[in-house]
């Protein structure tokens, strides 16, 4: 991921880009699976974020160790994605 999603954040109270939206979904996403996993344990991560028409879309797919249990840390990581999208429309 690139570091340029400060660049596309809301000023003035203007909505922020789709790329924004997508950007931060996908690094809130990634950071909660990571927050449980250390990197090298996670064989497989995919991050699939869309933002189109105002609606937020996101899927994540986790192949990882069972402890703690991956559905239940992707489905987490949706759910942080969707938070962290809300609040970059409320600044």
């Amino acid at each position: 991921m690139s570091d340029d999603a400060g660049d596309d954040a809301p000023t003035d109270g203007d909505d922020p880009t789709d790329e924004a939206v997508v950007t931060i979904a996908a690094e809130a996403a990634e950071g909660v699976v990571f927050a449980y996993y250390d990197q090298s344990a996670v064989k497989d991560l995919d991050v699939t974020v869309t933002f189109e028409d105002g609606v937020l879309d996101v899927d994540v797919y986790l192949n990882a160790p069972d402890d703690p249990d991956p559905e239940t840390v992707a489905n987490e990581a949706v759910a942080a994605a969707g938070e962290a999208v809300d609040e970059l429309f409320a600044e």
